[in-house]
């Protein structure tokens, strides 16, 4: 059933959104030494992954009280999804003073490993860097962002981290399909009472507006939701939403009790 559902999953994506998706995800190297505050770690999972990590750091950081490090997990590694993608917003957070951190869940760009079909074993990635990130960086505290299956990989690892205050979802596949790959991820996200945001367009074609609206009828603590009309699911991951997802992430950061 689970391969079925990734082959609808697939077939929903086109060949040129997941070209796009690797134009759009090009790592920058030694060949760009116009991007600066940037480093290069990597982060060992608990069963021996090793993941490639990008820490963006900002040159001016925030206040103490808005110390947050942000987390950001990437898209579907079967379908072409890699930290790339998220460079734009990384590096918009930094330019607004947060250190932010992308990396390659297993099987995925540099990362050893391989990819599970349900996201399952990449929960243990997001746990690793997020320890690594409050161990190393020792931030006031993390915020957990989610794109596309990110989103339920991030939201399964949200209560295994202490230093996880909050988490915020864009684009999380709620709906009937998605969750045949995914479901098994819903109660982590939706029982946990940490703050929670969830970013969707209402044109997206894994979730409705109306499944999403249900699914939160049941979630813990506080919850908000923010809707981009007519923004499809995979839009959201290009550089032209980037701007926007800066903004709503700092804002929810803002939001968030010191």
């Amino acid at each position: 059933m689970g391969y079925f559902a990734a082959g609808t999953w697939a077939l929903a994506t086109s060949p040129r959104q997941i070209k796009s998706r690797q134009e759009a995800a090009q790592l920058p190297g030694e060949d760009c030494p116009g991007l600066e505050g940037m480093e290069w770690t990597t982060v060992e999972a608990a069963d021996g992954a090793k993941l490639s990590v990008r820490l963006f750091k900002p040159s001016a950081p925030v206040e103490e009280a808005e110390d947050v490090a942000v987390v950001l997990v990437h898209p579907y590694t079967i379908l072409g999804g890699v930290q790339g993608l998220l460079r734009g917003m990384a590096q918009g957070l930094a330019q607004r003073g947060y250190r932010a951190v992308t990396f390659d869940m297993r099987g995925a760009g540099r990362s050893t490993g391989h990819a599970s079909l349900t996201g399952s074993s990449e929960v243990a990635d997001v746990v690793a860097v997020c320890r690594w990130v409050a161990d190393t960086l020792k931030p006031r505290a993390v915020l957990l962002v989610g794109s596309s299956a990110g989103a339920p990989i991030a939201g399964s690892a949200v209560d295994k981290v202490d230093q996880v205050v909050g988490y915020v979802s864009i684009g999380y596949p709620f709906g009937l399909m998605a969750s045949i790959l995914f479901g098994r991820h819903h109660d982590a996200i939706l029982k946990s009472e940490k703050p929670k945001l969830f970013i969707m367009g209402t044109k997206d074609g894994f979730t409705s507006v109306k499944q999403l609206e249900n699914k939160l009828k049941s979630a813990a603590g506080w919850v908000d939701t923010h809707l981009i009309e007519g923004a499809g699911h995979f839009q959201m991951e290009g550089p032209a939403f980037d701007a926007q997802m800066v903004d709503l992430i700092v804002n929810f950061i803002k939001s968030l009790p010191n």
